[in-house]
C-alpha cells in the first residue's frame, strides 16, 4: 500500500574518504511517494549514518589524543549538564566529568590571571515561593500600617550586553545610581558584592558575557495599609481576594514581603498561586488567582477571548457627562520602567465604556467597563476625556500641561514629560508615588542629559528617599491582564536568597523595628521617615466585579464611591 506525501523526503547519507579520514554528507531529495519498502531503506540509511558518526567521532579523538584514556559516559544521575541550557550540553562526556570535579574552572585550564566565567544557569519559567522565603523576616503593625522588619537580601542580575567590556565601577556610575560610588566601594571591601559567587574587592574588574552579579543589601520595605486581606472565594480551583489599596500583587522593586502573594503565603499558608490578572498597587478590589494549572489555563483563555467582564468604579474630578460614554483612543507606553502611558495614534487599540453613577457637586462616581486590557487604560482614557481620577498622582498631575493631558494635548516630548513628573513629585516630596526603580536602573530614561542623581535632588543627601519600583501595572494595569506566572526581574532582585549574607534575616526580625540591628552601610538605617498618609496609599479606583460565563465575583462598594461621600480635605 502506498501513502501520498505532500512534500519530499529528505535523506542524508555519509561517505568516508580514506585519504582525508573525513566523512562528507550528501543530501538527496525525493518527491514521489513513501512506501513500506522506502521507509525500511530510509531507516537502514539513518542507522548507517548514525554509526558512521559515532565511528568518525571516535577516530577523530584517537587522532588528536592517541594516549588519552577512554572514559565511559556519565550516568544520568551524575550528568552535571542536566539542568543547563542546550548550548551548555555540547561538550564531550569527559569534559563534563572533569568540570564536575573541578568546579571552580568548569574543566577548563585557566591561564595565570584569567577569570573563569560560568555559563548562565537555566532559569525557572515560573515563580514559586517557599517557607524559606517567607521566613526571611516578619511583620508588625503600627498606626494602622503593616510594616516589615529590615532584612538582608541579595539583588542579582546577569551582565547585560551593554555592560560587556566595562568595569563594575563604570556600570555602578552609569546605571546603579541609587547609592554613591563610595557605598559600593565599602560594600566590596566587606564582601557584599560578588561576581560569579566570588567576592569582588576591586571594582575595576571588567565584566564579561554571562557574569552573574550579586549585591547583598540591608533591605527596608515601605509600609502598606494594615487592612487584612479578605478571602471572597476559595474553592480549590480559584482564589478570589479583596485587595486593599497600596499593596502590590507580587514582589517587585522595594516590595517583597508587603505583597499580596507573600502575605497569603506567610499568614495563610497559600503558595503556588497563578496570577490571572493584576491590579495597580494603589488600586483596590477583586483579585483572582488560579489554584491549579488547569484552572489557570481556563481563566487565561477567557481573558484572551474577552469573555471575562470587568467592572470598575472610580471617583473623578468635576461633573462627568450623563449617559454612556465610550472612549476608543489608542494607548502607547511612554516608559516601561515607570509604566507611564498616554494616548497616541501609534498606540494599541483600546475601548472603555463609562457611565456616571452619581455627582456630589464637586466630583463624580463613574462606572468603568474596560473591554481591552491595556496598561493604565482606565486612568489614561479618563485623563484624555478631561476627568482624571480625583487623586491620581500620575495622570492628574500638572506636569501634563495646563489642561493636564485633556484631548491628548501635552505639548512636551516624552523625555520632557518624564522629567516634569519627577520634578513635580520632588517638590512635593512624593517620589514614592512615581514608582521609580529601587536600584537606580532606568533613571537615565527619566533624564538622559543630566548625570546627577534624582535622589540627591529629592532629599539633598546621599540617601534615596521613597524611590519605589516598577509595579504590576506594566502588565495590564487597572484594566487587568492575562499571565500565568509573574516575571522575574533580576535587576531588582531575584527570588532566591543566598546564605552568605553578612547576617541572617532572623536577626533583623527579632524585637520591634527600633530594636532591629542597624547596618553600618545602610543609608535607610540612618533615617527616620514619617509614616505615609491615606493620600499616599489610596487611589479612588476599585475593581468592583469580575464575571465569566459561569461565575461572578464582586466586592462591596468603597466608602468613597457612595453618593453622600464628602472629601475630608
Amino acid at each position: 500500500m502506498h501513502v501520498s506525501a505532500s512534500s519530499g523526503a529528505l535523506i542524508k547519507c555519509a561517505l568516508f574518504s580514506s585519504k582525508t579520514g573525513v566523512y562528507s554528507r550528501v543530501v538527496h531529495t525525493q518527491h514521489p511517494v513513501i512506501s513500506p519498502h522506502n521507509v525500511g531503506k530510509s531507516l537502514r540509511r539513518i542507522v548507517c549514518y548514525s554509526r558512521c558518526q559515532q565511528s568518525s567521532s571516535t577516530m577523530q579523538r584517537a587522532a588528536t589524543a592517541p594516549e588519552a584514556p577512554v572514559h565511559e559516559p556519565a550516568s544520568a544521575k551524575e550528568a552535571p549538564g542536566a539542568g543547563k541550557r542546550k548550548s551548555d550540553e555540547s561538550g564531550e562526556p569527559e569534559t563534563r566529568q572533569r568540570g564536575k570535579r573541578r568546579r571552580g574552572a568548569g574543566g577548563k585550564k585557566l591561564r595565570p590571571g584569567e577569570r573563569y566565567v560560568p555559563p548562565p544557569q537555566k532559569r525557572n519559567p515560573g515563580v514559586s515561593f517557599s517557607q524559606e522565603h517567607f521566613d526571611e523576616t516578619s511583620y508588625y503593625f503600627e498606626g494602622g500600617l503593616r510594616k516589615v522588619r529590615p532584612y538582608y537580601f541579595d539583588f542579582k542580575t546577569y551582565c547585560k550586553g551593554r555592560w560587556v567590556g566595562k568595569s563594575l565601577l563604570e556600570v555602578f556610575k552609569s546605571e546603579f545610581r541609587a547609592e554613591s560610588i563610595e557605598y559600593y566601594e565599602k560594600a566590596a571591601q566587606q564582601g557584599r558584592i560578588r561576581l560569579n559567587d566570588a567576592a569582588v574587592e576591586d571594582l575595576s574588574v571588567v565584566l564579561r558575557n554571562n557574569d552573574l552579579m550579586k549585591n547583598t543589601v540591608h533591605r527596608h520595605e515601605p509600609p502598606v495599609v494594615g487592612t487584612p486581606l479578605q478571602i471572597l472565594v476559595d474553592d480549590g480551583e480559584v482564589l478570589v481576594v479583596d485587595k486593599p489599596a497600596s499593596i502590590p500583587v507580587h514582589p517587585c522593586g522595594r516590595f517583597r514581603h508587603n505583597t499580596v502573594i507573600f502575605i497569603l503565603g506567610k499568614e495563610r499558608g497559600m503558595s503556588e498561586l497563578h496570577t490571572v490578572h493584576r491590579l495597580d498597587r494603589l488600586t483596590s478590589g477583586v483579585l483572582l488567582f488560579a489554584r491549579t494549572l488547569e484552572s489557570s489555563k481556563r481563566l487565561d483563555q477567557l481573558v484572551r477571548d474577552r469573555q471575562l467582564e470587568k467592572e470598575y468604579v472610580c471617583r473623578v474630578e468635576g461633573e462627568f457627562p450623563e449617559g454612556e460614554l465610550i472612549c476608543e483612543e489608542p494607548i502607547l507606553v511612554v516608559s516601561f520602567k515607570i509604566g507611564l502611558c498616554r494616548v497616541d495614534p501609534k498606540g494599541k487599540e483600546c475601548r472603555t465604556v463609562f457611565q456616571r453613577l452619581s455627582f456630589n457637586g464637586k466630583s463624580s462616581v463613574v462606572r468603568c467597563l474596560p473591554l481591552t486590557g491595556r496598561t493604565h487604560q482606565i486612568r489614561v482614557h479618563l485623563q484624555y476625556l478631561g476627568f482624571p481620577i480625583l487623586n491620581d498622582p500620575i495622570y492628574g498631575s500638572l506636569a501634563w500641561g495646563p489642561n493636564r493631558g485633556k484631548g491628548g494635548l501635552v505639548g512636551k516630548s516624552d523625555e520632557e514629560l518624564l522629567q516634569a513628573l519627577v520634578e513635580e513629585h520632588q517638590s512635593e516630596d512624593s517620589l514614592h508615588l512615581m514608582d521609580l526603580p529601587h536600584d537606580g536602573v532606568g533613571l537615565k530614561e527619566v533624564d538622559k542629559n543630566d548625570a546627577s542623581d534624582i535622589k540627591e535632588k529629592s532629599v539633598g543627601s546621599t540617601e534615596p528617599k521613597h524611590q519605589e519600583s516598577l509595579q504590576a501595572e506594566t502588565c495590564g494595569g487597572d484594566a487587568g491582564c492575562s499571565s500565568n506566572n509573574e516575571p522575574r526581574n533580576e535587576a531588582n532582585g531575584d527570588t532566591n536568597r543566598d546564605d552568605t549574607a553578612p547576617t541572617s534575616a532572623e536577626g533583623c526580625a527579632a524585637g520591634s523595628a527600633q530594636e532591629a540591628p542597624r547596618d553600618q552601610l545602610c543609608s535607610e538605617c540612618k533615617l527616620v521617615r514619617p509614616d505615609p498618609t491615606e493620600k499616599d496609599l489610596i487611589m479612588y479606583l476599585h475593581a468592583l466585579r469580575y464575571k465569566g460565563p459561569d461565575f461572578e465575583y464582586a466586592t462591596r462598594l468603597p466608602d468613597w464611591a457612595k453618593e453622600d461621600w464628602v472629601d475630608a480635605k
